[in-house]
């Protein structure tokens, strides 16, 4: 069985690139994290809100995987839990490789369901020059690859915390990889 576990958890009321740490987060079934910026049933990513404000909220949930910090600071770049904006940040399990579709159960009650990869912005270059580069590449043959974390949406609440085991449910095959959200 794939598992991992929850580094950090992070969470912000407003739309700033990075989010701070907290002891613990409240996942809402539908919503997404109590108390952040991007909470709610339909898109809260600004840039998605101007274009069509009723699309369905895809990115409730942003994890990305600890390991991505080791390969940053081995590139000169000082990353944390949370600076990159991310709600979870979850370690052993490499979840850019997880299929569409595929639910996460996160500590005792909550679950989430991978919807997608996330499509780094350019803001990541006001927060470290140098930065997208290294969180968006393209591999040998030249397809994009994005490192920049997972998109998810709750399907049940729960509370969250740090240590917190990740236990993986994969949907059933054929499995679609995942694509940007």
């Amino acid at each position: 069985m794939l598992s991992g576990s929850v580094v950090a958890v992070s969470r912000d009321a407003t739309h700033r690139f990075s989010k701070a740490n907290q002891d613990s987060v409240r996942l809402l079934a539908g919503l997404g994290v109590e108390g952040d910026a991007h909470l709610g049933v339909t898109v809260q990513h600004l840039s998605r809100v101007a274009r069509d404000p009723t699309q369905p909220n895809l990115r409730q949930v942003h994890l990305i995987h600890a390991e991505l910090f080791d390969e940053l600071r081995a590139a000169g770049y000082h990353v944390g839990p949370g600076e990159l904006g991310e709600n979870i940040t979850t370690s052993g399990l490499a979840i850019l490789d997880l299929p569409a579709g595929t639910r996460l159960r996160l500590g005792s009650a909550a679950v989430i369901e991978v919807t997608g990869l996330r499509n780094p912005c350019r803001q990541i270059e006001t927060f470290r020059s140098g930065l997208l580069k290294q969180v968006v590449g393209r591999d040998e043959a030249g397809a994009i690859i994005r490192k920049g974390g997972v998109m998810s949406v709750v399907l049940e609440g729960g509370v969250v915390h740090p240590g917190d085991p990740i236990a993986v449910e994969l949907p059933a095959a054929p499995h679609r990889p995942l694509e940007k959200v």
